[in-house]
């Protein structure tokens, strides 16, 4: 049975009985009621309104639970999460390249311990708010760092027990070519590509139900030489992997007066587009980019907290997707969000796009929304094994708690109760792979308080200690 406490007592086979409602997000938009799930190993066998001749090494009971599948982050950096609620810093009151220019300052005193511990608080904060599958775009190389730094990562998301895509970023262009990275954060092209290399041999699992793959990154087109992106490109269609990049967040007029084009242009040009690639943010995208994009079937992140804070323009979701678009929702950085709280990004889509896009010919709705959380994510990153609960997917899903007196009156429709009503607390259970990962506010894997306790000491002594005028 199901010991109540997040542990599971056996492996094998599952069956989550008696849920009030299961969101599928499937093909059809199904919603079951008062049914069942089975689960073998990592993968789901059967939904049903009963399943009861089936042997189980495990029961959960699901009653008064409303189950939906694991939400997809598809943008972030973890290296950020100790950079949060930084008032000296102040995103929402400078421009991106300024506030790049300011906040590497802090970026370049980053060690392997900061990565390790500050990815352990992203991944913890993503799994108790209902993702379970994340990708991270780690640019930030310090020389002092090293190269081990998304092994690091691999590390924290296996103790944790959350699926982990990694981006394998990089800033190659120095101050003296345009750039505005710190000298001690530039890395040349061929030390790049030589450690994307060097992690999809060591980390990338492109099988069914892959817990790890990696993702070639190149930071942005701004702070890279054009070579960078060509060879990012020729690695990744060699190896098989995808790739990405931000876009779109107001490079554009550097871009233009450097190279002549616009960033999507110059993206485009180079073959830095197509199936397997996409952006993060395109704020400044344009309704033609809208049609390239579609065309080319590049895909793009939203990242609902950025452009809040920086007061940067809403993007048109509508008619994004009116062309075609592929479209997923991102925290992004904690440096540009303070919190990696999937559920609140996902409210605050749905609420901007309602601001946005009513006028407009109608805004997405709240399940709308949480399609680009799951489904919209899985598609992003290539993995077509997740993002719906149905036969053949695999088991990554969370729950919450229904038998709540504050959400009486909105249970009628589970679709859109998260996004609409604003259900943005810890989840009631999260499962990735077929494992219960966090439950009933108990992460299962680790020594929480432990953690904690390390974590704060790590970014006082690695960070606050030595840039005390912006803590």
């Amino acid at each position: 049975m199901y010991e109540g406490n997040g542990k599971m007592s056996g492996k094998g086979t599952v069956i989550i009985k008696n849920a009030a409602a299961i969101v599928s997000c499937d093909e059809n938009d199904t919603v079951y009621h008062d049914s069942d799930i089975l689960i073998e190993g990592p993968k789901i066998l059967k939904i049903d309104d009963k399943i009861d001749d089936e042997p189980a090494d495990e029961i959960i009971d699901a009653r008064g639970k409303f189950v939906y599948p694991g939400m997809v982050n598809t943008h972030h950096h973890f290296f950020q999460t100790f950079v949060r609620n930084l008032t000296t810093i102040d995103y929402p009151n400078m421009l991106v390249l300024d506030w790049i220019e300011e906040i590497y300052k802090i970026f370049k005193l980053i060690d392997p311990d900061v990565i390790y511990y500050s990815s352990l608080t992203a991944m913890a904060d993503l799994l108790k708010h209902g993702c379970t599958t994340a990708f991270d775009h780690q640019y930030c190389y310090p020389r002092s760092a090293g190269k081990q730094l998304v092994d690091r990562q691999m590390e924290a998301a296996q103790q944790l027990g959350i699926r982990y895509h990694a981006g394998r970023g990089a800033n190659t262009l120095p101050h003296k070519d345009g750039g505005n990275v710190p000298e001690e954060m530039v890395e040349t092209t061929e030390e790049f590509i030589a450690d994307c290399e060097r992690l999809i041999d060591m980390f990338h699992d492109p099988e069914p139900y892959s817990m790890r793959q990696i993702v070639v990154a190149p930071c942005q087109p701004i702070n890279c030489y054009k070579d960078t992106f060509s060879q990012s490109l020729e690695l990744a269609r060699d190896k098989g992997v995808y790739l990405h990049t931000h876009l779109g967040e107001g490079e554009n007029p550097a871009i233009l007066e450097r190279w002549g084009v616009r960033t999507l242009k110059w993206c485009e040009e180079i073959g830095f587009a197509g199936p397997d690639v996409w952006y993060a943010h395109g704020w400044e995208l344009t309704p033609e980019e809208y049609k390239v994009m579609g065309e080319t079937g590049t895909g793009l992140s939203h990242c609902p907290a950025p452009a809040t804070l920086g007061g940067f323009p809403i993007i048109d979701i509508p008619s994004m997707k009116k062309n075609g678009m592929r479209l997923s929702l991102g925290c992004d950085g904690s440096a540009t969000n303070d919190s990696s709280n999937m559920l609140d990004s996902l409210r605050m889509a749905y609420l901007m796009q309602s601001y946005h896009s009513k006028s407009r010919g109608g805004a997405p709705s709240g399940y709308e929304m949480l399609k680009l959380a799951t489904k919209g994510g899985s598609h992003m990153i290539g993995r077509n094994d997740l993002g719906s609960l149905e036969p053949g997917k695999g088991a990554d899903l969370f729950m919450i708690d229904t038998e709540r007196l504050d959400l009486a009156g909105a249970l009628h429709d589970p679709g859109n109760l998260l996004a609409r009503v604003g259900v943005t607390g810890d989840v009631w259970l999260t499962m990735v792979n077929g494992k219960v990962v966090y439950s009933d506010g108990i992460l299962t894997g680790v020594d929480e308080i432990r953690l904690a306790r390390e974590a704060e000491e790590v970014c006082t002594r690695v960070l606050r200690e030595k840039s005390s005028k912006f803590y």
